[in-house]
């Protein structure tokens, strides 16, 4: 089964719990703190896999998760970190963060790999907390949480040249005859339901990748037929060959089909328009071909060659010009710069740190990544950890806001699905 088009949800792993312990031992006086520190969670990590060639194994993975990272544990000992969860795609997978729109990943070479989730940090033990005003914290943390985040995966086939056109002009039989693909052939429109990829060998001993897509019909970019579906595997190809039935064996009018055809790829993305073009003129052993190619070659002012698929005449000097073609061609990014994610900036953005609402007569609720994980991470059953929690929120000046409107002595505050009692 071809599957190129799956969403699924990743969760990184947590980071392990930091440990409270003390260092009792006989003849050590004050031994003072020996919590270690948490292990870091799973990264969730996609990496290429030359031997797929469809995202079949995604399909019914609705929700990857990762392991939470070792908690830390007395003397000092620190948890491991879990190992990374790593997710074997095809290569030309584009992986985009369905949030922020932005593209994670577009794992084009051979060894591509990328971490589409972040583990979590450990949570520190509590040496780590170990100050001169305080030489005996009595709390440590809770692991950092992993990253969650929906995905959009797809496939974008590898192929140097993409043969389009309507259905039925002979576009797997091309491919059939050129390479050892065997699509399926038939007499009928959408024989063709996927993709197909085959390795087009030249009588000089060049060689490309060739991609015969299902056949697009008029609409195909507003999702008529099978073309939307489809038409994002000719993107990454260097060169189009597009196909004309010459021969207008169904009634059909080259010139018409062909403007058609063009006015498709427009419309689903102006770059497709810019890649080299050539126009294969085939059902020439047709009796009306001859006098269509002429009238054709009067209309369109572009290079066509002609083509019988049936006697293989003008084989030769198609696949020699795409050669030629795809010699010439380099691959040009699919992505501008502001579509892409940068983990640098992405996971250090500058944001708000917190928005505080009035939900209701003597009730606050606090939002904001920063202070829900200050809170996930903060193990509330020591005082002296409440006491650090509290501090922090001052800091950030979320008493001051909340002062300012309007919040009292025994009004709510809600972090979360829990409730404190703010004090002024």
């Amino acid at each position: 089964m071809f599957i190129d088009d799956v969403v699924i949800k990743v969760v990184a792993g947590n980071g392990g719990d930091g440990c409270t312990a003390f260092r009792r031992e006989k003849f050590v006086p004050m031994g003072g703190p020996f919590g270690g520190n948490g292990g870091r969670g799973s990264n969730i990590v996609f990496e290429v896999d030359e031997g797929l060639h469809t995202l079949l194994d995604l399909r019914y993975q609705k929700t990857i998760k990762g392991q939470k990272g070792e908690n830390g544990r007395g003397k000092n000992q620190n948890g491991k970190g879990a190992e990374d969860v790593v997710i074997k795609v095809p290569q030309g997978t584009v992986v985009t963060d369905m949030d922020t729109g932005l593209i994670i990943a577009d794992l084009k070479e051979k060894n591509d790999s990328v971490v589409v989730a972040y583990g979590g940090r450990g949570g520190r033990g509590n040496t780590a907390f170990k100050t001169q005003s305080n030489p005996a914290p009595d709390f440590s943390e809770h692991g950092e949480p992993g990253e969650e985040k929906m995905l959009h995966v797809e496939l974008k086939l590898l192929a140097d040249v993409g043969l389009v056109g309507l259905p039925s002009v002979g576009k797997s039989t091309l491919l059939s005859i050129v390479s050892r693909a065997k699509p399926k052939i038939a007499d009928y429109h959408f024989t063709t339901l996927n993709p197909n990829l085959g390795v087009v060998r030249v009588k000089d001993g060049r060689s490309f990748v060739m991609a015969d897509l299902p056949g697009l019909i008029e609409g195909a970019s507003e999702g008529e037929g099978l073309g939307d579906k489809f038409l994002r595997h000719i993107e990454r190809t260097k060169v189009i060959a597009h196909v004309i039935d010459m021969g207008a064996f169904e009634g059909r009018n080259p010139i018409e089909d062909y403007e058609m055809i063009n006015k498709e790829l427009m419309a689903f993305s102006p770059k497709l328009m810019k890649k080299p073009q050539i126009v294969i003129a085939n059902k020439m052993d047709l009796p009306d071909a001859q006098k269509n190619l002429q009238e054709f070659k009067k209309k369109v002012n572009t290079t066509v060659y002609p083509l019988s698929t049936m006697t293989k005449e003008g084989l030769d000097d198609i696949l020699v010009a795409l050669a030629d073609l795809v010699d010439q061609v380099e691959v040009d990014d699919l992505y501008e710069e502001d579509q892409l994610e940068s983990h640098v900036l992405y996971k250090f953005k500058k944001e708000e740190p917190y928005t505080i609402t009035k939900d209701g007569e003597g009730l606050y609720t606090i939002h904001g990544a920063e202070i829900e994980k200050l809170f996930k991470m903060t193990k509330f059953e020591s005082q002296e950890a409440i006491l650090r929690f509290a501090k922090r929120l001052r800091r950030m000046g979320i008493d001051d806001k909340l002062e300012a409107m309007g919040a009292k002595s025994g009004d709510k505050v809600r972090i979360l699905d829990f409730e404190f009692e703010f004090n002024d």
